[in-house]
């Protein structure tokens, strides 16, 4: 480490040099020259920050690397998986008996070495290789690649973009895809979280079979009248004057049908359960808010329900409201519209800490396992102020080192061991609200 401390420190001495320097004196075209000078420098150094991240290992008692890369970072794990992917294609490689191999982009690698490629010139590379066909011959890959780098190193991005999109109609001129190649682009995401108002935006790629089956329930569900959520009493067959009152666009209807599809699953015992409970929403919720049909409450996937949904959904079954005091945080009532053998517990360890509770991590209730923070095998109770929630990554680490304790809060502190590059604390991702209030505590 000595030898890349003295490098870093003096990196940090030319940058504090660079930020001193008066740039008053400057011509306009100076600035430029200058602005492309330190372009370059900026790009030399993500390349070499990519070939660390492309040696990165597991560390015994840390989370996967993608996870301790973005705490370490303080970047959001989907950039830090970013980078990984990125240093596998563009890093140098070795083979599992150690000898040496090119980057899986090699010519693009050079280039990006050399500081003369942007992330953006990357993304451009990267799609149209992700969206090139298996049938393309190997010759004329490498090919497709050398020309994209070369054209990188004078073009931007999006000029780019156009020789991509010119090359991939040149290799693949027939348009010929195979169910492969398709069934590796199908996926559905939602667009980062919920916005303001509360909607949130989604992006799907649907192959041909999931498309016929959601037109044939479109044909049905999102015809005029169906499922109008303005109707006092939604009809499945609705009259010609229903139908005609109907003011929803066409969108709007789809949308509605989807609600229709998913609720008419949620909570049906055939689905069997996840971690203990059945596959349902669940509903976190304070009295005040209840009585006043204001604010929000907290399912246990992390989304942000209006009351008055809240409300309007438990006129449907299947859904489990825990009702919380909202003054002093007090458990006061846990209600289900159907009786269904599950643990209380586990509900209001949703309600209460909503996720994983490892600090950073983003993990939502759903996805985790209920651990006791007074281990079960030394003697600890199965008591609803000794449980806890963390995923199953974070939980298998309790078995390298880290420990858990309850704070006189109610929270739960992750403490880890001392060689670790990380700290201990709580975590308040899913409790975003605490720092308006002026109570947030931990990262």
């Amino acid at each position: 480490m000595g030898l890349i401390d003295g490098v870093l420190e003096a990196l940090d001495d030319v940058v504090e040099a660079l930020a001193a320097v008066d740039l008053e004196g400057l011509s306009p075209p100076d600035r430029f020259r200058v602005l492309q000078r330190l372009e370059t420098a900026r790009r030399r150094q993500v390349a070499v920050s990519h070939a660390v991240v492309g040696r990165l290992e597991q560390v015994e008692g840390c989370p996967p690397v993608p996870i301790t890369l973005a705490d370490v970072l303080r970047i959001s794990p989907r950039e830090a998986k970013r980078r990984m992917r990125d240093a596998e294609q563009v890093a140098p490689r070795r083979a599992l008996t150690g000898e040496p191999l090119p980057p899986l982009l090699p010519e693009t690698s050079k280039a990006w070495h050399d500081g003369k490629l942007d992330g953006e010139h990357l993304r451009v590379i990267q799609r149209f290789f992700r969206d090139l066909p298996d049938h393309v011959p190997a010759v004329e890959v490498e090919r497709a690649e050398r020309t994209l780098a070369e054209h990188a190193q004078t073009m931007r991005p999006d000029q780019l973009d156009k020789i991509a999109h010119r090359l991939a109609l040149h290799l693949n001129p027939d348009g010929t895809f195979s169910d492969d190649d398709r069934a590796r682009k199908r996926g559905f995401v939602w667009c980062g979280g919920q916005q303001v108002d509360g909607m949130s935006v989604g992006r799907l790629i649907a192959t041909p079979e999931l498309r016929a089956l959601l037109d044939g329930w479109f044909t049905k569900f999102a015809a005029p009248g169906v499922c109008n959520p303005a109707d006092q009493t939604p009809a499945l067959t609705p009259s010609e004057d229903v139908a005609e009152r109907d003011l929803r666009s066409h969108g709007q209807r789809q949308h509605d049908a989807l609600t229709a599809l998913v609720r008419g699953q949620l909570g049906d015992p055939k689905l069997g359960q996840h971690n203990g409970l059945p596959v349902t929403v669940i509903v976190s919720a304070t009295l005040q808010d209840l009585q006043a049909k204001t604010g929000h409450a907290v399912t246990a996937t992390g989304t942000l329900l209006p009351i008055p949904d809240v409300i309007r959904m438990a006129s449907h079954a299947y859904h489990y409201l825990a009702l919380f005091d909202g003054v002093h945080g007090q458990a006061l009532w846990l209600g289900r519209t159907k009786r269904i053998a599950t643990p209380d517990q586990r509900i209001m360890l949703h309600s209460k800490e909503r996720g994983c509770t490892r600090p950073g991590c983003d993990a939502p209730g759903y996805l985790t396992e209920v651990h006791h923070v007074d281990e079960w095998a030394q003697g600890g109770l199965t008591n609803i102020d000794t449980l806890t929630l963390a995923c199953p990554a974070d939980h298998r680490l309790l078995d390298h080192g880290w420990k858990t304790r309850k704070l006189a809060n109610g929270d739960t502190e992750w403490i880890p061991p001392p060689q670790l590059p990380l700290s201990a604390g709580t975590n308040t991702y899913h409790h975003p609200e605490r720092f308006l209030s002026g109570d947030g505590e931990g990262s």
